[in-house]
């Protein structure tokens, strides 16, 4: 699957998930999937499945990108619903319209966050049929430190972007957050709620919720020297197409 979003050419924006390729067909899918982002002047990363065969992570080496040292991890659970849970040291609550650009800036460099703020306008203010967007923001002592998307659509749930300020990591506002998002008021009881995490700790803290791992990713990016270049084209060649020739057919 490829994602792309090309008003925001990022690679956080701009991935292939769950890559899983037969050696046989690997060659095709590399060339194709390049090809899709590089006529962009998109750098994307690749999601390969930790347990995918082992030549997908090779050939991307081979052409370029770098492995990550810490893998991505699809956790799920089924909400439970009920009321909000108090937390005596952070309040986490939907954000209000004027708090988006607390929210854009967690998790956005300054290039993303214009054009970002556009889309999360459109999907806050004019969202999809059965589709919704709500803002997260935990709050200590008056200041934003944690922040998140949570995008409900039906009986499934989201939670995207999770960012914590850094004088506020390790201290369980993250997951203050993600307890806040479960309550019965923002998720349906009994749905599907899914998040991915790049961090083991936020793993760990999430298990007493009832979160467990489904499926876990290696993630393969270009570094930021690496140029997006085609190879010459060569001398000039005479065209391979030839008109038909012999009789015309009369009208």
């Amino acid at each position: 699957m490829f994602v792309v979003h090309e008003k925001i050419p990022f690679p956080r924006f701009n991935f292939v998930q769950e890559v899983d390729v037969q050696r046989e067909r690997s060659t095709g899918f590399f060339e194709v999937a390049l090809d899709h982002y590089f006529q962009r002047a998109i750098r994307p990363t690749f999601r390969v499945a930790t347990d995918a065969s082992v030549h997908a992570g090779a050939t991307l080496e081979l052409l370029g990108f770098h492995r990550r040292p810490t893998e991505l991890a699809l956790l799920h659970t089924t909400t439970r619903g009920g009321r909000p849970t108090e937390e005596p040291s952070i309040e986490v609550r939907p954000a209000r319209p004027e708090e988006l650009e607390s929210v854009v800036t967690s998790f956005a460099s300054p290039p993303e966050q214009l054009e970002l703020r556009r889309h999360l306008e459109v999907a806050w203010d004019r969202p999809g049929r059965q589709e919704k967007l709500t803002p997260l923001l935990g709050f200590r002592d008056g200041k934003p430190v944690v922040t998140a998307l949570l995008h409900r659509y039906r009986s499934t749930t989201g939670i995207h972007g999770v960012a914590t300020q850094p004088g506020a990591r390790g201290s369980g506002v993250a997951t203050a957050l993600v307890r806040r998002a479960m309550a019965g008021d923002l998720t349906p009881e009994g749905g599907s709620i899914w998040l991915l995490s790049e961090h083991a700790s936020l793993e760990r803290h999430l298990a007493p919720l009832g979160f467990g791992k489904v499926a876990s990713y290696t993630v393969f990016d270009l570094p930021p020297d690496a140029e997006l270049s085609l190879p010459p084209p060569g001398p000039p060649t005479p065209a391979r197409w030839r008109p038909p020739r012999g009789r015309t057919r009369s009208p």
